[in-house]
């Protein structure tokens, strides 16, 4: 990068010529693993708070399907004449050991399960599936449990169907790109035995080295390479599924090509195992670039950041591979929480910018990259920024990024939104919600974080639309809760966007699909999932809104 690295470039600001130098970023936190430029895992945070609260507690309307057959002796004994492994097997005898498959990260949900099942085949799968179907036991699939709408933990007592053992890479083609794998295969484990080859996992997530392949795709999960290499609805060729019945059925196969039926696997992207349990992936995989760019770019006006965005697709499109923006107020809560983390600017800014390029030569990068923030510092679109002058200082950036969620999970009870938008309205949805709790007196507009409501900020991925917007408070309260909900979705129908741009809709959100979807679509949904799921056994009380009485 010497070529972009020794470059000064010239900007206009209040009336008088300043000069930036973008090789003078300060030692930024080495923290991570040489093979990776990312912060990895779900932040698994220690609290010393009360118990949280159950989930059937929490939302009294969640009344358990009396339907459902209550577990006893003669299911456990079931359950471990089909797992065959020693530790396949979790009760209630197991209490320390079960937790942490009843509650999500956020230690907003929580079940009461007292099974949980660590099948190693796809066969064990379907031994479990039939006998639950024709006994009428509701099951709850989970995969790495980094989920933020409580769609993979128990709602009652559910019995949970952990992928996390079965974990095999089953094949690799280095002439297609196809990769092959269990559906418990943790993401980060993939893309390091991909790198081994010179390939790369089309998606990467904060939560990569928790998160599986599975619950991705069960998902829909975007993530960070989006941008670059498009949704799993383009990159996922075939899968393998258990359905509730307990039949295994290969959804196509990896090829880019098979114009032979109906494309059903893609009615399972997306599905959060409403209609069956994913078993294996076959996923297209691209080459991995040898030549890696990352800037961060202060900028003064949510304008200036469209701005600097429609110039980077113009000057950078072929290699461009990730655009993200935050807020001033994410960048405080990072530097607060995350003492050791040294930022790259010399002075504040309203919003920030973290643009990624990659490609196969370096020169013809460096020239690109060179050429665009040139031209975005004469524009004076941008006040400040630093480009990374190698892996270390690339990690640095990238973890300042994707810090903000842990950092804003130490700050308290922590409203975690995922919503799509039209980009020239995204952050005007952190402005509008700013205004609505102030007006409630929840909020200090003011910034002070002296308000029940202590932060409202914005970032997410530029370059699909998608903003997560976080709140921060003392504590989860339903006052606070319906000051929120559902405000906040008529705010983004009106913007027509979408409740949950990669989140997906678990508990959290399925009340409000209809912000997003007709009751036409709704009851279409309802149809597919009849068709693969008649008894309603699997992961019931999610996804879908509960039927309009007349």
């Amino acid at each position: 990068m010497r070529g972009v690295a020794q470059a000064q470039l010239t900007k206009l600001a209040a009336g008088r010529s300043t000069r930036l130098c973008f090789s003078a970023l300060p030692p930024v936190r080495a923290v991570l693993a040489p093979h990776s430029l990312r912060s990895t895992q779900c932040p698994r945070l220690a609290h010393t708070a009360a118990a949280v609260v159950p989930t059937a507690t929490r939302y009294p309307h969640l009344v358990r399907n009396p339907s459902f057959k209550e577990i006893d002796k003669a299911d456990v004994a079931f359950f471990r004449s089909v797992i065959k492994s020693p530790t396949g097997v979790i009760t209630a005898e197991q209490p320390d050991e079960l937790e942490p498959f009843n509650q999500d990260w956020m230690r907003r949900y929580k079940g009461r399960t007292g099974v949980v099942l660590r099948p190693t085949t796809a066969t064990e799968v379907s031994a479990v599936m039939k006998y639950c179907n024709d006994n009428h036991i509701a099951v709850v699939p989970q995969g790495g449990n980094t989920g933020l709408v409580g769609g993979s933990v128990p709602v009652h007592d559910e019995i949970v169907i952990s992928l996390q053992n079965m974990n095999q890479i089953r094949s690799f083609d280095e002439v297609s790109g196809v990769l092959t794998c269990d559906a418990g295969c943790v993401l980060e484990v993939l893309d390091n035995h991909l790198a081994q080859q010179g390939f790369i996992m089309p998606l990467d997530l904060g939560a990569k080295g928790s998160c599986q392949i599975g619950g991705n795709v069960a998902t829909n999960a975007g993530g960070l390479r989006l941008l670059r290499y498009g949704s799993l609805h383009g990159t996922v060729l075939a899968m393998e599924v258990v359905l509730a019945d307990g039949r295994i059925v290969e959804l196509g196969k990896p090829l880019r090509k098979d114009n032979t039926g109906l494309d059903l696997k893609q009615l399972f992207i997306g599905s959060e195992g409403t209609l069956g349990i994913i078993t294996s992936v076959s996923i297209l995989t691209p080459r991995r670039s040898s030549a890696v760019n990352v800037a961060m770019l202060g900028v003064s006006t949510f304008e200036g950041v469209q701005e600097v965005f429609k110039y980077a697709k113009t000057e950078l499109n072929e290699i461009l591979s990730a655009f993200e923006f935050f807020d001033s107020d994410c960048l405080k809560l990072v530097k607060h929480h995350m003492t050791n983390t040294r930022t790259p600017f010399e002075t504040d800014t309203p919003f920030y910018v973290l643009i990624e390029t990659s490609g196969s030569n370096k020169d013809h990068d460096d020239e690109k990259l060179t050429a665009f923030l040139d031209h975005v510092m004469k524009e004076g679109l941008v006040e400040d920024g630093a480009l990374a002058q190698d892996t270390s200082q690339a990690a640095g950036m990238w973890a300042i990024r994707e810090t903000i969620t842990e950092s804003l999970a130490k700050e308290g009870g922590n409203y975690k939104f995922d919503l799509s938008v039209p980009v020239p309205a995204l952050y005007s949805v952190v402005e509008e919600m700013r205004k609505r709790l102030a007006q409630e007196g929840l909020y200090e507009a003011d910034g002070s974080a002296t308000g029940r409501v202590k932060h409202v900020v914005g970032f997410g991925h530029m370059g699909d639309g998608n903003l997560h917007l976080n709140l921060t408070s003392t504590g989860w309260a339903k006052d606070i809760d319906k000051a929120i909900e559902p405000y906040l979705y008529e705010i983004v129908q009106r913007h027509h966007g979408s409740i949950s741009a990669e989140h997906g809709l678990g508990l959290m959100k399925a009340p409000y699909l209809g912000y997003s979807k007709s009751e036409d679509f709704i009851d279409l949904m309802r149809s597919v999932k009849a068709v693969f799921d008649p008894k309603g056994i699997l992961n019931p009380y999610k996804y879908f809104p509960a039927k309009k009485t007349a």
